[in-house]
C-alpha cells in the first residue's frame, strides 16, 4: 500500500513535469491568485510534497483558490462538494507509536511512520461555504516585504556577475544586477534559488545527496533548490516563474523519478528544510541593524 502512494505521487508530478515541458511550465510555477496552499478551516499551511501536489493539481483543473479541505470539514463548515468533483490525494505521516497525527512529515523513515493517502478538495469545488474575504496585498508592501526578507539573510550576497551562482569556496551568492531581470518576482526567485545552493552547504544544513542519487546528486540538487525557491517565494507572497535555462534538467529529474518512486518525497522534504531554515533566519535576524540598503541594491566585495 505505501509502494502505491509513493508511486501514485511520483506519476502525478512526472506527468505534471512533462505537460509543462514545452512551455518550461513546472508545477511548482505558481501565480500569486494561487499562493501557498493551506486549509481552509484551520489556515494551517500544507507543506513539502503535499504543496507541490496541491500546486500541479490547481495547475492542471485551473483552480483559482489555494485553500483545501477534506470533505468532512467542508460538510462541518456548510460547505457542499458540487457535483461530479473529484478529490485531490496528498500524503499523511503517523508516527507509529504516537498519538495524535502528524501532518506532512518529510523524509519518512520506514518502520517509524506510516505513510496513508488522504482526500482534499479545492474552494473553487465547493458551494454554500462562506469565504472569509482576503483583503489584497499593495504590489509596493508585497515587494518590500520580499526586500526586508532577502536583506535579513545573513549570505553574502555580490551583485554585478554575469550569471546567478553559488560559489562554495567563497561561501558566496552572486547575481546579475537586479536591472537585468524581466520582473523583481524574477529576481527573488532567482536568488531564492541560489540561496537554497547556499543552504546546502557543510555548515548549514549539510545537504549531501551523493550517497542517494550518486550521479545525478548535481541534477537532484538543482530540483531542491527549484522546489525551495518555489516554497520561499510563496511564503513571500509572489509568483515563482518559469526559467528556461533550467530545461536542460528535465530528462535528469524525469530518469530519476521513474526510477525511484520516494526521490520527489524526498526533494520535496529537502526543499521544505532548505525555506525553513531560510525563513528562520529571517525572522531572528534584525534586518534594520544587519543591513541598511536594499538587497537589490547592495553589493559586497570578494576579499
Amino acid at each position: 500500500m505505501k509502494a502505491d502512494i509513493y508511486q501514485r505521487v511520483t506519476q502525478q508530478i512526472i506527468a505534471a513535469i512533462e505537460g509543462g515541458a514545452e512551455r518550461y511550465q513546472m508545477p511548482w510555477h505558481c501565480g500569486t491568485g494561487v499562493g501557498a496552499p493551506a486549509n481552509a478551516i484551520t489556515g494551517r499551511a500544507y507543506r513539502g510534497i503535499n504543496t507541490l501536489l496541491l500546486w500541479a493539481e490547481a495547475s492542471r483543473v485551473g483552480y483559482s483558490s489555494g485553500r483545501w479541505a477534506t470533505y468532512r470539514q467542508w460538510a462541518e463548515n456548510g460547505g457542499k462538494i458540487l457535483k461530479g468533483e473529484r478529490s485531490t490525494a496528498v500524503m499523511l505521516w503517523k508516527p507509529l507509536a504516537a498519538r495524535p497525527q502528524a501532518d506532512d512529515v518529510e523524509d519518512a523513515q520506514p518502520g517509524r511512520l506510516l505513510v496513508r493517502a488522504f482526500h482534499l478538495f479545492n474552494a473553487d469545488q465547493v458551494e454554500g461555504y462562506q469565504r472569509e474575504p482576503v483583503p489584497d496585498l499593495p504590489d509596493g508592501s508585497r515587494i518590500e516585504r520580499a526586500e526586508t526578507f532577502f536583506r535579513s539573510q545573513p549570505a553574502s550576497i555580490w551583485q554585478g556577475s554575469d550569471a546567478a551562482f553559488y560559489d562554495p569556496a567563497t561561501d558566496m551568492v552572486s547575481m546579475p544586477p537586479f536591472s537585468s531581470f524581466r520582473s523583481p518576482e524574477a529576481f527573488y526567485s532567482v536568488l531564492a534559488h541560489e540561496l537554497t545552493h547556499w543552504t546546502g552547504a557543510e555548515r548549514h544544513l549539510n545537504r549531501d545527496l551523493s550517497g542517494r542519487f550518486g550521479s545525478d546528486a548535481y541534477a537532484m540538487e538543482e530540483l531542491i533548490a527549484e522546489l525551495a525557491a518555489a516554497f520561499t517565494v510563496a511564503h513571500l507572497g509572489l509568483a515563482c516563474e518559469p526559467r528556461i535555462d533550467h530545461a536542460p534538467y528535465m530528462a535528469s529529474w524525469l530518469r530519476v523519478l521513474g526510477g525511484d518512486p520516494r526521490a520527489i518525497v524526498t526533494a520535496a522534504g529537502r526543499a521544505q528544510a532548505a525555506a525553513d531554515y531560510l525563513v528562520e533566519l529571517a525572522c531572528g535576524a534584525d534586518a534594520g541593524k544587519r543591513h541598511q540598503t536594499p538587497v537589490s541594491l547592495r553589493m559586497e566585495q570578494v576579499g
